[in-house]
């Protein structure tokens, strides 16, 4: 007698085949590449989080653009910046994940591989990013240290950190 195969545990399986990461500089992202990725940031850092504030910011140019894609969905997105673009040292920053992914450690691994990336490509820079203050365990989780007090940025309160090279 033939038995019936679940379904749901195929499709979990065929989503995860489909989930890649990506890092590429600007100069080699395609129109529609770009366009998702900054939506992502749109929809979360200005729609979600109700923060009318300069996005583009002059910095996409020289970073590269680290992502996690299922399909052609983005799902976590960061840029890897250069010492001297943002701060003296590399940095991390629009560090964001799709309100649907949240919860899944996905931020972790976004932020763990951006903290790979940046120590590969510049092994003698620390790393600083300028953090959302609520989120500030969670990047001392990952090693980042609190330097200063929590000052306000675009009316959402931030804390500069760093991870340094020892």
């Amino acid at each position: 007698m033939p038995t019936a195969t679940p379904t749901a545990p195929a499709a979990t399986i065929t989503e995860a085949v489909h989930r890649h990461w990506l890092n590429t500089p600007f100069a080699a992202l395609e129109a529609e590449q770009l366009y998702a990725l900054l939506q992502l940031r749109q929809d979360v850092f200005v729609v979600e989080q109700s923060c009318a504030y300069a996005d583009l910011d002059g910095l996409d140019r020289d970073s590269w653009h680290m992502r996690c894609l299922e399909g052609n969905a983005v799902l976590a997105y960061q840029r890897c910046l250069p010492p001297g673009l943002a701060y003296p040292e590399s940095s991390l920053g629009r560090i964001v994940v799709a309100p649907a992914s949240r919860g899944t450690g996905l931020g972790r691994d976004l932020v763990l591989r951006g903290i790979e990336f940046n120590r590969q490509q510049w092994p003698q820079a620390d790393i600083s990013i300028g953090a959302q203050a609520y989120l500030e365990a969670f990047y001392s989780s990952l090693g980042f240290v609190s330097e200063g007090a929590p000052y306000p940025e675009d009316g959402i309160l931030h804390i500069h950190m760093r991870l340094r090279l020892n």
